[in-house]
């Protein structure tokens, strides 16, 4: 039966070895434990005996590993208590007994410490642990056995006498859970197998526990003397001693099962810290930090549920949720109504004055915080406007929300209302990532052949080149003060997001007309418009019936990859720059005066959209282009991140500065994809 309870973090004593003192590399080895049995006190039962486990696979190394303190006196609160720490990747198992490598600070306070440990003088040391796991057994006529079987070692102090009965809680987090395992009845009758290692064998098993001459396993606590070199370590000899079973030899380990048990853990803790910094939205790079540290799994909720308070604390998000308006309640209708009339002030024709927000249509900026602040219980009387416009940013009153719907909208219709002419021939997608994304240009399919009668099919393949882009991110962020507010400077909060609006649009338009422009090499290595490519005129004309319709017949004999396979490319959008819009409008309008049959635009010319964008004409002024339609075959390629397409804003009350900062971020990437869509005369 499995039971969870709440521990606090627990020590013991433990050895350091002095004549294993390396002078000049400052380290000294330290057996940390040696899985001694001790007896404790509970908060919730009856005193039970603790051992620990020194199974590879019962004891969490990864915080030694990763360079533990050595501490004075399990001194908690202070960065002068760090007289050292453990080297990274010493913490280890050997013959039932954990060892590590310390190194010793090279600060001045601490080289008296360090000089009594060369001398001797300083023998015992303490480590503090977390049980995740106990497995909990009742030898007859003795206490419960509560044996560790899951827990981490986190740190190793210097102590005067080990195993101080009344230390062994944390100055911060005291309680973390433990699994309680308790077994229904003893494998053996009076003992339990999982303890004989324990057993002193000059102990009778008739004779009581109480009787038995004292042992270190209470305290583990170890004064060392220089070994003799004809004489065995006493306490290694003891060590081996407890080591053998009591009516039968310890199987050896399985090595290759605990190292498969060890790989298997290794990838269980690195795929669940990724999940969860995932879904919690945190940045891959903390993952990666986790994982690279070797911090348990424990340990990385606790670090990443503390980064997901610290971010909630430091942005304050407002989001827009749309609610049937049965089911609104009268706070998010006043907070409606309060931004609509803000919104109709700073644009009288772009946003209808709705009838709840009449009443507040003469109020300031300032006499709407106070509004809000009365609406949330605060009371104003007797505030002075700057306290009231301070109180309104930084409170839990409706003001900060109003403020971000309104700077919400302002943008939003700003970047819709900006011409992008991109858009008619180019294909959006989206990304799920910031990661390359490879587009395959395919091939036509392989023609079919004659198959005579008894005969075989044969295998065609498709042709493919590939091109690569990822998306980017974009973005700044602009603070409003509370002297804006005192001001009743409605612009800051209505003009600025209209300018980040218009913006992001034209960041979207330089971005893929740039393309066009600059003429990028393809993942062929030619670059988009090349003579290679046959879609770039050998000689410059004027844009008229003649040239368009050459450019017409380049593309309709455009070969897919095979170089044979005749693709038929028709053209839907005449392209050129705003110079050449009034020309590009005449030749496709339609004609109503009788014209000579060599002048007549001929109807399928006419079909053509034209485009015009003044970004051409930094250029060229003469140039013209030719697209057919994305539906046809793939032209430019512009993505957004899934979930962020467009404009985004985040709204938060200031650090840095006295009052709201406004965020505006785009995600946002483009590339052209297939040349043969595309055409380009330099013009004449």
């Amino acid at each position: 039966m499995d039971t969870m309870i709440e521990l606090p973090a627990m020590r013991r004593s433990a050895e350091l070895a002095p004549n294993t003192a390396d002078a000049d590399n400052r380290t000294v080895e330290v057996v940390w434990s040696a899985g001694a049995r001790v007896r404790r006190a509970t908060f919730f039962g009856e005193p039970y005996d603790e051992e620990l486990s020194l199974d590879p696979a019962h004891v969490r190394l990864d915080r030694l590993n990763a360079g533990a303190p050595f501490l004075k006196v399990h001194e908690l609160d202070t960065l002068d208590a760090v007289i050292g720490s453990v080297v990274p990747g010493s913490a280890r198992i050997e013959n039932g007994r954990g060892i590590a490598l310390v190194r010793i600070s090279e600060r001045a306070d601490v080289e008296p410490i360090w000089r009594d440990i060369q001398a001797g003088h300083i023998r015992a040391v303490s480590i503090g642990y977390q049980v995740h796991r106990f497995e909990v057994s009742k030898p007859e006529a003795a206490r419960e056995l509560w044996r560790a079987v899951d827990w981490t070692p986190f740190e190793v102090s210097a102590v005067a006498v080990g195993a101080d009965p009344a230390a062994g809680f944390r100055a911060q987090h005291p309680l973390h859970d433990c699994v309680l395992h308790r077994r229904d009845a003893p494998t053996e009758q009076g003992a339990d197998p999982m303890t004989e290692q324990t057993q002193t064998p000059a102990r009778d098993a008739a004779t009581p526990a109480t009787n038995q001459p004292t042992e270190p396993v209470e305290t583990e606590d170890t004064t060392m003397t220089e070994p003799k070199p004809a004489a065995p370590n006493p306490k290694v000899a003891a060590s081996e001693t407890r080591a053998q079973p009591k009516t039968h030899a310890t199987p050896a380990p399985d090595t290759e099962a605990v190292a498969t048990r060890a790989r298997e853990a290794e990838r269980d803790r690195v795929s669940t810290i990724y999940d969860l910094a995932g879904r919690l939205n945190l940045e891959r790079g903390f993952a990666e930090d986790l994982v690279k540290r070797g911090v348990s799994v424990d340990e990385s909720r606790r670090l990443i549920l503390d980064q997901v308070a610290a971010k909630s604390d430091e942005t304050r998000t407002f989001g827009h949720v749309s609610v049937p308006l049965g089911a609104r309640d009268e706070r998010i209708t006043r907070r409606d109504a309060v931004a609509n009339a803000l919104l109709h002030r700073y644009s009288p024709t772009l946003f209808q004055l709705e009838d709840a927000a009449r009443q507040y249509r003469g109020m300031t900026l300032l006499e709407l915080a106070r509004e809000s602040l009365g609406n949330a219980g605060v009371n104003t009387r007797g505030l002075s406007r700057d306290e009231v416009a301070t109180r309104a940013l930084h409170s839990t009153s409706d003001f900060p929300e109003i403020l971000s719907a309104v700077t919400n909208k302002t943008l939003r219709q700003a970047y819709e209302a900006y011409p992008r002419t991109f858009m008619l021939f180019c294909r959006q997608v989206l990304a799920t990532d910031f990661k390359a994304m490879h587009r395959v240009q395919l091939g036509e399919a392989p023609q079919l052949l004659e198959v005579g009668e008894s005969g075989e099919f044969k295998r065609g393949t498709l042709g493919e080149s590939k091109e690569s882009y990822k998306v980017k991110t974009y973005g700044r962020v602009v603070a409003i003060t509370r002297q804006t507010l005192i001001n009743d400077d409605l612009d800051a909060f209505t003009r600025i997001p209209a300018m980040y609006g218009n913006s992001i649009a034209q960041l979207e338009s330089d971005v893929v007309w740039g393309i066009i422009t600059a003429n990028p090499a393809m993942a062929d290595g030619n670059a988009l418009f090349h003579t290679t490519h046959k879609n770039l005129a050998g000689t410059g004309a004027a844009l008229d019936v003649g040239s368009v319709g050459a450019a017409r017949a380049a593309m309709a004999k455009q070969t897919g990859l095979d170089k044979k396979t005749v693709l038929n490319v028709r053209p839907a959008f005449l392209i050129v720059p705003a110079s050449l819009e009034l020309k590009a409008e005449q030749l496709v309008a339609q004609n109503l005066v009788p014209a000579a049959t060599s002048s007549v635009v001929p109807q399928s010319i006419r079909t053509l959209a034209p485009i015009s964008e003044p970004r051409l004409d930094a250029a060229s002024e003469t140039a013209w282009y030719l697209a057919a339609s994305p539906n046809q075959i793939d032209t430019i390629e512009y993505a957004y991140l899934e979930g962020q397409q467009g404009a985004y804003i985040e709204t938060r009350n200031g650090f840095d500065v006295d009052g709201v900062e406004i965020k505006c971020r785009l995600d946002f990437g483009a590339k052209a994809i297939d040349w043969r869509g595309l055409y380009k005369n330099p013009g004449a």
